[in-house]
């Protein structure tokens, strides 16, 4: 590892940008990160807003490895990557899609707070009639009941489903929903992993076919290497509406898992109107070539935060460094 680098040298270090949304995602259409440049490179700090400090401080932890120590070394020079449907009507879905290249696989977000199961289907429909071929993954974010999301995903596994992720909140639930299916549908944790005290507590219950990974959650790229590999399940490398710095954390993870069955859920580039690189990370004829990723500074100038916000970010890096100190 690697000594913990003194606060004001992360001060100096750090960037707040906020970055417009071209739609909205997971109910934000601004998204804060901080991003930090240290001797190995550049890191993400970008826990979402509601977070509290001792989550937030595993994402410091991750960017303190992208930036202090660098990332592992890869196996692999090229990830593919999946496109994302956020919660939009069906009739909008056209127009996110013109955003990736390259189309094979699709993650589409369901069971939407104030949504019907109708409007999930219309819009895995209208992606599956405009994809025939593409594989198709459902996330739900952990808002169904078992019931609701046994009886989901028997309807939308008509469309033909590659997946479901997260389909209820708790691992004793994930495994009911798994032994109901009795495999017509294939189980994937996320936040059973990535918000648990104990991220091999699902693959220990059974209740998941496939694990989602996170870096930032996780504390780091080599860290997430270490519970993939104690798991013993597939790995499916995802990204939390990073910039392009964090997603270059996700990809370097995606590139060192010794194995790689699913493409990678690391397009979200692609639903933001801002970055702060250029060219920003995003996928090309369905994947990404893997690379560093440095910052831009005429970017990070016209996306910085009012002085009040940057307070708010520093304020909540220097509790986190007391946590990891």
């Amino acid at each position: 590892m690697f000594s913990l680098p003194p606060l004001e040298e992360l001060v100096a270090a750090a960037h707040v940008v906020a970055l417009p949304m071209r739609v909205k995602f997971r109910g934000v259409m601004v998204r804060e990160v901080m991003v930090l440049e240290g001797p190995a490179g550049w890191g993400e700090f970008g826990p979402f807003l509601e977070y509290d400090d001792e989550e937030s401080s595993r994402w410091l932890a991750s960017a303190l490895e992208a930036g202090w120590l660098g990332h592992p070394e890869p196996v692999r020079s090229r990830v593919p990557v999946n496109a994302t449907v956020p919660a939009v009507s069906a009739e909008q879905i056209p127009a996110v899609l013109a955003s990736y290249d390259g189309l094979q696989t699709v993650k589409i977000k369901v069971a939407e707070a104030g949504q019907s199961l109708s409007e999930d289907a219309a819009r895995v429909g209208a992606v599956r009639h405009l994809l025939p071929d593409a594989n198709i993954r459902v996330d739900a974010n952990g808002g169904w009941s078992v019931g609701q999301a046994v009886a989901a995903l028997r309807m939308l596994n008509v469309f033909g489903l590659e997946y479901a992720e997260q389909p209820v909140a708790s691992i004793g639930e994930m495994a009911e929903v798994r032994r109901a299916l009795d495999g017509a549908v294939l189980i994937a944790a996320d936040e059973s992993v990535r918000k648990a005290s104990d991220p091999l507590a699902v693959a220990r219950a059974g209740a998941a076919d496939l694990l989602v990974i996170k870096a930032a959650p996780l504390g780091g790229v080599r860290r997430a290497l270490e519970i993939v590999a104690e798991a013993g399940l597939p790995a499916v490398v995802s990204s939390a509406l990073d910039s392009s710095v964090g997603i270059g954390t996700g990809l370097a993870l995606a590139a060192a898992l010794p194995e790689l069955p699913y493409a990678c859920g690391l397009g979200t580039v692609s639903l933001m109107a801002g970055d702060v690189a250029a060219p920003s990370l995003v996928a090309v004829n369905g994947g990404m070539d893997v690379r560093d990723v440095v910052a831009d500074a005429d970017l990070l100038a016209r996306f910085a935060v009012p002085a009040e916000r940057r307070d708010w970010w520093l304020g909540r890096l220097r509790r986190c460094h007391a946590l990891l100190r």
